[in-house]
């Protein structure tokens, strides 16, 4: 059974690693590096991961997870219509996102990687076969749309994230500050919504 001070090492490792993986990527990140940025010993990262690999795969898996088990009852809500879990979902998504502002590098950087295929494979099945993508095609079955449903949540996924993609270059090109830019975030939160909505007419 693990200790406090053995969890609290754990974390503090964990936390270590995801800022060096953002910063570098995983191909150029090494053991020493996320030592060093938790100021631990070397020895310390392989007694308790093993190695570099085990401990890219456990944040992933911890992140992708993380982030899907709060979705998942939104996506899944009969009592909902389309439109409310939209709002949910993007809200969710971007309080998230501000709150964990190198998540979508993190992401990005490395989503094509074989470690994280199955968990993000698997929750994307699951998102899939969900009453929102019921909703979905059922909307499309009425001749609302004439484009394919995937286009719903990949529209949906790119107003949300692209911002926060481009938030330094906003930010440095004097368009806004970074409270500027929180407050833009905040905002899209009402739009998006609405702006989906036109596009799927309801």
């Amino acid at each position: 059974m693990s200790t406090t001070a053995e969890l609290s090492t754990e974390d503090k490792i964990k936390e270590a690693a995801k800022a060096v993986f953002t910063h570098k990527g995983f191909a150029a990140t090494t053991v020493r590096d996320i030592a060093a940025e938790a100021d631990i010993n070397l020895s310390l990262v392989n007694y308790y991961f093993r190695s570099k690999e085990k401990l890219f795969e456990l944040i992933m898996t911890e992140t992708i997870q993380q982030l899907f088990d709060h979705i998942q009852p939104i996506v899944n809500d009969e009592a909902t219509t389309l439109g409310e879990k939209i709002e949910k979902l993007v809200g969710h998504y971007i309080d998230m996102i501000c709150q964990n502002p190198d998540f979508p590098l993190f992401m990005v950087n490395e989503v094509m990687s074989a470690s994280i295929q199955s968990p993000m494979v698997n929750n994307i099945k699951n998102i899939q076969s969900s009453v929102f993508a019921k909703q979905v095609h059922a909307l499309r079955a009425e001749g609302k749309f004439d484009f394919e449903p995937v286009h719903v949540m990949m529209n949906m996924m790119g107003m949300i994230v692209f911002p926060f993609m481009s938030k330094n270059v906003v930010i440095n090109s004097g368009s806004m500050n970074n409270d500027e830019f929180l407050r833009t975030m905040a905002d899209r939160k009402r739009l998006i919504p609405i702006w989906m909505k036109q596009m799927l007419n309801i």
